[in-house]
């Protein structure tokens, strides 16, 4: 029977950490440009501080939280199914990452009533500037999602497979971190943008 490849149980030297070098970098370059976003966000708000708490209270709240559980949950399926991956239960894993790509959907499908109902009510980049880093920030959050779905379907056909290489289980372990920092950006985003006053 063959198994997927665990650098655990390989004879070469454990891995420090999971995926491949160049995702690290990559995310962390990700990471950083986002930083800059929140940075210029906090500098904004500090300059208008009334404008923009008025322009939260416009927000639905209940559109964050309900994506944040999704994300959360979506999240913990991926961990789940690199486990499952681990000990050669490759169709429990592909159900985990199809529970995964679903909560994904389901964001994607709130945000996009989200979006609607801001732009029916007459809120939109052009209005202040809160609304325009409001758009923008989603916005950019929202591609990235995106990214992460596609990433979650090639995670789906990489666990079809009977036997990974090693270069295969490194892009398996790294695109499930990219999915896990899509969800990292909107754990800061969500208080950052609806909350924090």
């Amino acid at each position: 029977m063959t198994t997927t490849i665990d650098p655990a149980s390989s004879t070469t030297p454990r891995r420090k950490v999971p995926g491949e070098e160049g995702t690290w970098i990559f995310i962390f370059g990700d990471m950083c440009v986002f930083a800059v976003f929140f940075a210029y966000y906090l500098v904004s708000r500090g300059h208008s501080p009334e404008l923009f708490a008025a322009s939260q209270e416009t927000l639905n709240r209940n559109f964050g939280a309900v994506n944040t559980v999704l994300l959360l949950v979506s999240s913990l399926l991926v961990v789940l199914a690199v486990k499952a991956m681990r000990v050669d239960r490759r169709e429990l894993a592909q159900r985990l990452i199809v529970g995964a790509f679903a909560c994904g959907i389901g964001f994607v499908v709130v945000k996009v009533f989200e979006y609607h109902e801001k732009i029916a009510d007459g809120h939109t980049p052009s209005e202040n500037e809160f609304y325009l880093l409001y758009f923008v920030l989603t916005g950019l959050h929202l591609f990235h999602l995106v990214l992460g779905l596609i990433t979650l379907i090639v995670l789906f056909m990489l666990a079809r497979k009977p036997e990974l290489s090693r270069h295969q289980w490194a892009f398996f372990e790294g695109g499930t971190c990219f999915w896990h920092m899509v969800d990292l950006l909107w754990i800061v985003l969500f208080p950052l943008i609806f909350l924090v006053r």
